[in-house]
């Protein structure tokens, strides 16, 4: 039982706190793994990367933090659920990208409405999507449902915030600018991600590394002993 605790969970050999320098690796491995899965994301909406912008670098930045874990001996529970959470912050960090980016540097246009989905699944509240293009025709990529509604028609106009780089698709003006900080949807999944790093860090600590026992004949067991 102590060894499968230890191997799913990890061994935690101290007594009391653990050390300080432990803590701080801990805080530090976990913050630099979220800072690099959403770092490298933003980077590449930011400069048009499209293999860093779809959030590709951040699984692969969550898998060496879950290699790390590995290496260092930590449970195998608390890497796993490492791993899961670095994953799901890579998957919502291109959102977030985006959003930063058109806030940053969006510009404001009229697009004209060309068309009106209704879209609607079991469970669920009924949303319309517009197709829009801009004033001379070019139609965009994505459609947008902020400001699309039940009673919009085709020639009616939204306002649409776009790159002028055109490195991320546009959407609507209200929904770039209804979000005053675009990560802090990102703050909880990165404070998790922290979290189970440092905890797994700290409880990899072992006093000393595996070492191969050594038998050796006890002095009742030696020979010339009357006790043997």
């Amino acid at each position: 039982m102590v060894h499968l605790r230890t191997a799913v969970w990890g061994p935690a050999e101290f007594v009391g706190l653990p050390p300080r320098w432990l803590v701080g690796e801990g805080l530090l491995v976990g913050a630099l793994g979220a800072v690099a899965i959403v770092g490298t994301t933003l980077f590449g909406a930011w400069t048009g990367r499209p293999s860093l912008a779809a959030g590709e670098a951040g699984l692969v930045c969550a898998a060496a933090l879950a290699l790390y874990l590995v290496v260092v001996g930590a449970g195998r529970a608390l890497v796993g659920i490492a791993a899961v959470l670095g994953v799901c912050l890579a998957l919502q960090a291109p959102q977030a990208a985006a959003q930063v980016v058109l806030a940053k540097r969006g510009r404001v246009q009229t697009a004209v409405v060309t068309s009106v989905q209704d879209e609607r699944a079991a469970g669920e509240h009924r949303r319309y999507l517009c197709t829009v293009a801009d004033t001379h025709g070019v139609p965009f990529k994505v459609r947008v449902w902020p400001g699309c509604g039940q009673t919009t028609r085709p020639g009616d106009t939204l306002p649409v915030v776009y790159d002028p780089k055109g490195r991320v698709p546009p959407r609507a003006a209200r929904a770039a600018g209804g979000m005053p900080d675009p990560l802090r949807d990102l703050a909880p999944w990165s404070a998790a991600l922290v979290a189970v790093s440092l905890l797994a860090v700290v409880r990899s600590y072992r006093l000393s590394g595996p070492a191969e026992v050594i038998s050796r004949p006890s002095p009742a067991g030696q020979r010339g002993d009357p006790r043997g």
